[in-house]
């Protein structure tokens, strides 16, 4: 069985101007991990916090409870875009050890990334809805490919949202034409990150390493704000190509053309100036 970690970064709010303070960018991405790797992974995780945020231990010093020591992507990213040259280092050498975690276990990668227009509608609620099924039809082919079922475990928002995200998948599920994600054992569960390593990890992925790539990539000398920084170029530098190939992307028909398309992977839609998805991991001139 494998199990697909999901979170979100960024925020689904309209971009109302080019200096607004509301996110540019939003994404909601995550890795699939075998179950079988799962103990192994949370233990190598907690001892990764604990060797770099040693001052943040847990008051009980029980190894375990460094579950609840959350490390957040925004916090990595903040440092690296204001802290000084020592904090930059311990952001960076903190996200490389998080991103050799995942490919040890050899974590796949899944995402939906949404640049802003600026000034134009947003249907955050649609977006979110619409990524966590197309997320589902993906990982779908990731369970066929490996003969697998699964499970996806999302960060918890509220009741509602959650309600109406999983009600999503369930219509799938039980279509009267079948079951279109039938690889699936259950609807999308929503949990609370302060438990769960692999949505610690997504958290790590989506806010660390993509939400940023993608501000740089995409909104730098457009959008005047805090979250586009040019010191954000480095963590494209550093990882880009690792990341790129943690993806798992995958041939399928296309019903309008009959040719096959690739799928999967992390799907960057740019509604601000319409730019190419590999930009992301790489500069233009490669």
């Amino acid at each position: 069985m494998h199990i697909f970690y999901i979170d979100d970064a960024g925020c689904t709010g309209v971009l109302p101007s080019s200096t607004s303070e509301i996110q540019p960018v939003f994404c909601l991405s995550g890795i699939i991990l075998d179950q079988f790797a799962l103990e192994a992974f949370t233990r190598d995780f907690l001892e990764l916090k604990a060797n770099f945020f040693p001052g943040l231990g847990p008051v009980s010093g029980e190894f375990l409870d460094w579950i609840k020591v959350e490390i957040k992507g925004a916090d990595l990213r903040r440092r690296i875009r204001e802290g000084n040259r020592d904090q930059r280092r311990h952001a960076l050498g903190f996200m490389d050890k998080g991103l050799a975690l995942c490919e040890k276990y050899q974590a796949k990668m899944l995402g939906r990334i949404y640049i802003k227009a600026i000034g134009q509608p947003f249907n955050g609620t649609s977006v979110y809805s619409t990524s966590v099924q197309l997320l589902a039809r993906d990982f779908q082919s990731f369970l066929e490919h490996h003969k697998s079922f699964g499970l996806m475990i999302l960060d918890s928002r509220n009741k509602p949202k959650n309600a109406n995200v999983a009600h999503s998948i369930f219509t799938q599920k039980f279509k009267a034409s079948g079951d279109a994600y039938d690889r699936l054992l259950e609807m999308p569960l929503f949990v609370h990150s302060d438990n769960q390593a692999g949505v610690q990890a997504a958290d790590l992925i989506g806010s660390a390493f993509l939400f940023p790539m993608a501000t740089f990539a995409y909104c730098l000398g457009y959008v005047n704000s805090v979250h586009v920084s040019m010191k954000y170029h480095k963590i494209r530098e550093l990882f880009g190509t690792r990341l790129k190939k943690m993806q798992y992307r995958y041939q399928a028909n296309d019903p309008k053309t009959n040719q096959l398309k690739w799928k999967g992977g992390i799907v960057t839609s740019d509604s601000l100036n319409q730019q190419y998805g590999s930009l992301l991991f790489e500069p233009a001139n490669h």
